[in-house]
This record gives C-alpha cells, sequence and structure tokens, in this order.
C-alpha cells in the first residue's frame, strides 16, 4: 500500500496543502481546532513526515552529529548524554558516531552527517581533522572540537587542559616520595595522549632525581592497560617504577588487574597509580582509584551550546573553552599524599 501524502491528508481534514504544511511547520498560526482536525487525519491516514524532503526544502536538518573518541569510555558516554540533553533543551537531535580511535571511521560519519545535512558536528577527534572541517563549514556545516583544541585556532574547540592534567598527576607523585614514574598510554599521535604526557614530563623536569618511562600501549582500554600491568610484573623489583600515570581510567582499571594477577604487587604501597577522566568505576575498582577529573558532561553541553549559536550565525568568531582538571585522591596513591 502506497504511503499517504500530505494531499490525502489534506482532502481528509478538508483543508489546504498550505495549511498540512503550516501544521507540521508553523503549528502556532493554525487555530486549535483546525491543528486537530489535521492531526486527526494523519492519524487516521498512519501519515509519516518525509523528513528527506524536507531537509532538502530547508537545506539542513534538526539534527546534530557527534562523533567521539572511543564509545567504550564512559567519559564519551557522560559526554554524549549531556550534549544530547542540551540539543534536545533547543529543539534539536542528535546522532551519535564512534570512531574507536580509527581516521576511518571518523572520516565516513563526517560524511555521513554531510549526506544527512546535520546543522553542526561536535567532534573529538583522532587526527587534525581542519581541512574536512572546512570542507563542511564551506557546506554550511558548523563544528566544534571537544576534549581537543583546533590546531590553528580555525574553530571553537571545548576541552581541558590536559598538559595541566599531566602535571598534576606527576606533581601528586613525586609529593608522595615517588621517584621511578611510568606513563602508560597510547597511540601517541592522540592529541589528548601526547599533551598529558607531556605535562608529566614537564613536572619530572623540575625534579632532580626522579626519573620518567613511556610504556606505550596500541588503544586506550582495559585489555591493554592489563597487558602494560602483566608485562611490569615480570620486571625486577629494581627495574620496576615505582609509580604509575595512565593515560585514562579504562587503562588504570587494567592495570590494576594485571599488577594484581599474582598476587605479589601491592597498590600504593609498592606502586602508586593515578588515571584520567575520574569515570564512574573510577571509586568502585578494586583499589579506589585517584584519578585526574575532567568535567565530561559540562564538556557535552558547552559544546552544544556553542555549536547551536554557529549554526545559527557563521560570521561568529570562534571561542576556545578551557577548563582546568581536578585532582581527585584516592587509595591507589599513597594516602598520606591526599589533598
Amino acid at each position: 500500500m502506497a504511503s499517504a501524502s500530505v494531499k490525502d491528508v489534506a482532502a481528509l481534514a478538508q483543508v489546504s496543502v498550505g495549511t498540512v504544511s503550516n501544521v507540521l511547520n508553523r503549528p502556532e498560526i493554525v487555530a486549535p481546532e483546525t491543528v486537530e482536525r489535521v492531526m486527526s487525519a494523519m492519524q487516521k491516514l498512519s501519515y509519516v513526515r518525509n523528513e528527506a524532503a524536507r531537509q532538502l526544502r530547508l537545506g539542513h536538518s534538526q539534527a546534530l552529529g557527534l562523533v567521539t573518541l572511543s564509545g567504550g569510555n564512559p567519559f564519551f558516554t557522560d559526554l554524549a548524554t549531556a550534549a544530547e540533553d542540551a540539543a534536545a533543551d533547543a529543539g534539536y537531535s542528535v546522532i551519535v558516531g564512534n570512531s574507536n580511535e580509527s581516521t576511518t571511521r571518523e572520516s565516513g560519519y563526517l560524511n555521513l552527517f554531510e549526506e544527512l545535512r546535520v546543522r553542526g558536528v561536535l567532534l573529538s577527534p583522532v587526527g587534525d581533522p581542519a581541512r574536512r572541517l572546512r570542507q563542511l563549514r564551506d557546506r554550511g556545516i558548523a563544528a566544534v572540537l571537544v576534549d581537543r583544541v583546533s590546531s590553528d585556532d580555525s574553530f571553537s574547540s571545548v576541552s581541558v587542559d590536559d598538559v595541566a592534567g599531566g602535571a598534576l598527576a606527576a606533581a601528586h607523585l613525586i609529593r608522595s616520595g615517588r621517584t621511578r614514574l611510568a606513563f602508560v598510554g597510547g597511540p601517541l599521535q592522540i592529541r589528548q595522549v601526547s599533551d598529558r604526557l607531556a605535562g608529566t614530563r614537564q613536572e619530572v623536569e623540575k625534579h632532580p632525581g626522579v626519573s620518567l618511562e613511556v610504556v606505550p600501549v596500541d588503544a586506550l582500554t582495559v585489555l591493554e592497560g592489563r597487558r602494560a600491568g602483566e608485562e611490569l610484573v615480570q620486571r625486577s623489583a629494581n627495574r620496576r617504577p615505582d609509580a604509575v600515570f595512565a593515560a585514562n581510567d579504562l587503562i588504570a582499571v587494567g592495570l590494576l588487574q594485571g599488577l594484581f594477577i599474582n598476587g605479589r604487587i601491592r597498590i600504593p604501597e609498592d606502586i602508586s597509580l593515578v588515571g584520567y577522566d575520574d569515570i564512574m568505576f573510577a571509586s568502585a575498582s578494586v583499589v579506589p582509584l585517584t584519578s585526574i577529573r575532567q568535567p565530561s558532561a559540562l564538556i557535552g553541553r558547552t559544546g552544544v551550546e556553542i555549536l547551536i549559536e554557529e549554526a545559527q550565525d557563521p560570521d561568529l568568531e570562534p571561542r576556545h573553552v578551557l577548563y582546568q582538571p581536578e585532582l581527585v585522591v584516592r587509595g591507589s596513591s599513597s594516602a598520606d599524599a591526599a589533598e
């Protein structure tokens, strides 16, 4: 059976096609009894609006696109939820994609969002997306970076000072008396990871006698953290770090699992451990995890607010919101360093 058309609805409701269009798009200008009659006709005919055709007429949809770096990381889940709430408050919906740290998948989602004519895109990028985002902007699609700053300041961004976060973690470990630090994270081409490492290095260089080892991993996952922890357990005590800063909490949770695997490593007595993000599982892990907190919900909401403003006024100058991270001390680092 063919789908009902606007003409069918108009005929049943005994109104013009233009009136049906107004009910769909500007109901406030139509008499309430007419709106009720048209809506009743739509229900009887099981009418479904042709959203694709509507988007073609308008040149855009009422949807926003969001590409997160890792769908498995609760940090991005919280960010996406806040973004959806902020968008809904403004009359928009959000289509969420997960790049899973893949530039290919990231590109695929950006292509899809362009085809769907979204009003704007929020992106937590894998690499440097400036060229692709300029193409989107030239086609009338606004773009805002989240959890990252723009490499050339040409796009608005909402992020956390990850260099400061890395320094905060290292300073906490050094104050607690640790001298052999390790940074576990990767891939290093992810800007957030490299910035956290840079902050750690800056702080370590301020303290003679303190060393830093980089233990690279292939992904920001629990599995990769566990693998790194199992490798550290195999080392002799004098070759093992006495403190580890993990690039995110998922890696830190995996490290806890790997270090505990044979019961010989005590946290924090033998190895003090700090993560990053302060996800909900951080406080509930087998040893409550010290972490660098990011305001994930605030990042998502602010990103959407800026994106909608730029979609409505493309001439706005780019803005850069940079939040400061916060150290949250728990049992995985020395108790006497609590602050």
